[in-house]
């Protein structure tokens, strides 16, 4: 499959309000978009503890007060604006994170570039 190198529109801007979350497949590409305090961010939705995707109920990327990213199966918490994980079995881990562009009222994202995975 060819690699994007093109940004992707996800979403209108208007979709996405503070403290939301939104998951999505594109491409065979697991991930997620948040906005926090204005900022809007983009990682792969996949734990690095068991490379399990973090969300149980569609959208619910982050924990109940909205300060952190939420792995529902283990518990784990990343920091919103570095995806690092503070808490849980993936500590000093990292989440993917994805260039996220917004724009002329809508959400970009470039996703990563496709690769053979081994057999």
């Amino acid at each position: 499959m060819p690699a994007t190198h093109h940004p992707t529109l996800l979403i209108s801007s208007h979709e996405l309000e503070d403290g939301q979350s939104k998951g999505f497949i594109i491409a065979d590409t697991n991930l997620f978009v948040l906005r926090h305090q204005g900022r809007v961010l983009a990682y792969i939705n996949s734990c690095p503890h068991r490379k399990v995707p973090l969300e149980w109920v569609p959208d619910q990327f982050l924990d109940y007060d909205k300060q952190f990213i939420h792995c529902a199966s283990h518990g784990a918490l990343f920091t919103i604006d570095h995806g690092l994980c503070i808490s849980g079995p993936c500590i000093n881990k990292s989440l993917s994170s994805l260039n996220v562009e917004e724009h002329d009222g809508k959400i970009y994202c470039t996703l990563p570039k496709i690769t053979e995975s081994p057999v």
